[in-house]
């Protein structure tokens, strides 16, 4: 069981590294949150335009 959460451990911190540096990446936000639309879609995640756009408030560190 520790290795089951040691794996999900990681899974989880790579995502979230990855949300991150998509984040911080020099591309218009806009371009960005479509990116992750897309990529949450074609992962079967279904996500709205504010569901995203609240992620990404949440990942910044901003309140809207």
């Amino acid at each position: 069981m520790r290795a089951l959460t040691l794996i999900s451990a990681f899974v989880g911190g790579a995502i979230v590294g990855c949300g991150a540096a998509l984040l911080f990446a020099p591309e218009k936000g806009e371009d960005v949150r479509s990116r992750i639309c897309s990529l949450l879609k074609k992962k079967g995640i279904k996500i709205s335009d504010q569901e995203v756009d609240a992620l990404v408030a949440e990942l910044a560190g901003s309140e809207e």
